[in-house]
């Protein structure tokens, strides 16, 4: 008898125990089916540097098909599931409504950032999540330096060269270093913007940023970030926005044309769809073993699971880490192949062996088995750490090869806000009156500039 084991998410969760389960069960005792919205796992402690054109962002993803041999990769978008029936509910590509039965299922649907009702914020604030968000922050700094350029009133020029970033976790301190590097890179190029300078601004709720490391490693960030120029906030939170204001909640308003939220993750609103109980923090609720509570037959790992955290004595919950999520993904493969007949069902384990905080320009943080680095011997580390977890040897030879180059040239400094959005082929029709650009569409408006009111 084959057992039909579905995973749901491919992420790090999802994807580590999809491969795990391929090298633990035989081929012809289960049936691996791995839905996932993208074909792709996102590398995301590489998204800064895909971000500021330091890395190819196809460098930085991992296409599920060509690591995952004997799994059944299918696109789709989880939105419900039946518990008693043991049917998992997706959307397919088309948007068809599907379904697929399971004899276990394990569910890694990841995180969304966490979005407060801050007036403006929905409509004028950019994510640093996806690799679609990272890629529109690069191509929204580089169009506001070609803006700023073409104005000749300084204060005019100001919101355009301006940057704020809210929520100074790993994402927001790499995210703004990553940035404001690629722009000091490419300044020289736009002699009006060089003179005026740009102004970036990191706002943190809490007193200290990334409270996740040690408060003298923290110090040391701060410092190095604000050696660079970079406005360091802590302990301000943001009252709202505009489309060229930010207004802090220390009486401080900002004018800018970027904002980016990186304050924090939550789970995906289908997790409240899925009969299944949740932990007061809106994650799936799950046991040590993560198997999640009342059922048998259905597992829960990474950012949308309540997962005890063995370093709090499970007490606590384990933090939303890719480290932690691949280390579940794992285990939760292994507990399933043991429930099937293949092992022993085990408890979580792991605990952090280190963090790693990547500023660009050869400076780092790190902490790693109780021993702290800082400067250049940490940002070693970091790469050397990321590029040892990347899976696969092509993959790990395109990112030696992206950070040699970017030792020894600069940023570029194209902007292309229109990939993946080209005109349809109307858009070059020739009329007697008007012969459009090629980068026009029939209305006549530049979709450069369309996807900087985005």
């Amino acid at each position: 008898m084959a057992w039909n084991v579905v995973i749901a998410g491919g992420g790090f969760g999802g994807f580590y125990a999809a491969r795990h389960l391929e090298r633990l069960m035989p081929h012809q005792s289960a049936r691996i089916t791995l839905i996932s919205d993208v074909n792709f796992l996102l590398y995301t402690p590489l998204l800064p540097g895909a971000a500021s054109g330091t890395l190819e962002p196809r460098h930085v993803v991992i296409p599920l098909r060509e690591e995952l041999e004997r799994t059944n990769v299918r696109i789709g978008r989880v939105t419900g599931l039946d518990p008693d029936a043991r049917r998992l509910r997706f959307t397919g590509p088309l948007g068809t409504e599907e379904s697929i039965g399971y004899d276990q299922l394990i569910l890694g649907l990841g995180s969304v950032s966490r979005v407060y009702p801050i007036p403006g914020l929905a409509e004028h604030g950019l994510g640093f999540k996806t690799i679609a968000e990272a890629t529109a922050l690069r191509n929204r700094a580089l169009l506001n330096l070609e803006i700023a350029e073409s104005m000749d009133d300084p204060e005019e020029r100001v919101p355009y060269l301006t940057f704020v970033f809210v929520g100074a976790g790993y994402a927001g301190v790499e995210g703004i270093a990553e940035m404001q590097d690629l722009v000091a890179d490419v300044i020289h190029r736009y002699p009006r913007c060089r003179e005026q300078g740009t102004r970036w601004v990191l706002v943190e709720a809490l007193p200290q940023i990334m409270p996740e490391i040690p408060e003298d490693l923290a110090e040391f960030a701060t410092r190095e970030l604000r050696g660079r120029g970079i406005e360091v906030k802590t302990g301000v939170r943001m009252n709202g926005c505009t489309e060229d204001t930010v207004e802090l909640a220390d009486g401080d308003v900002i004018r800018a044309r970027t904002l980016c939220w990186t304050a924090g993750v939550k789970s995906p609103g289908v997790v409240r769809d899925l009969g299944l109980p949740l932990h007061e923090s809106g994650r799936i609720d799950v046991d040590a073993t993560l198997r999640v509570k009342g059922r048998d037959d259905v597992w829960a790992v990474g950012d949308s699971a309540a997962v005890p955290d063995p370093a709090k004595h499970y007490k606590g919950l384990c933090p939303p880490t890719a480290q932690h999520s691949m280390r579940q993904g794992k285990l939760a493969a292994g507990n399933v192949a043991a429930t099937i007949g293949h092992g022993k069902v085990r408890k979580f384990r792991y605990k952090t062996l280190g963090v790693f905080v990547d500023m660009g320009r050869h400076q780092a943080v790190a902490t790693m088995v109780g021993v702290k680095l800082r400067g250049f011997p940490a940002w070693f580390a970091a790469r050397t750490y990321h590029l040892a977890l990347m899976p696969g040897t092509a993959r790990r030879a395109r990112l030696m090869f992206d950070w040699t180059v970017g030792l020894f040239f600069g940023h570029s400094s194209s902007e292309l806000g229109q990939l993946g959005h080209p005109p349809d082929l109307m858009g070059y029709v020739e009329t007697p009156s008007h012969q459009p650009h090629a980068h026009e569409t029939v209305s006549g408006e530049d979709p450069v500039r369309a996807a900087a009111k985005g």
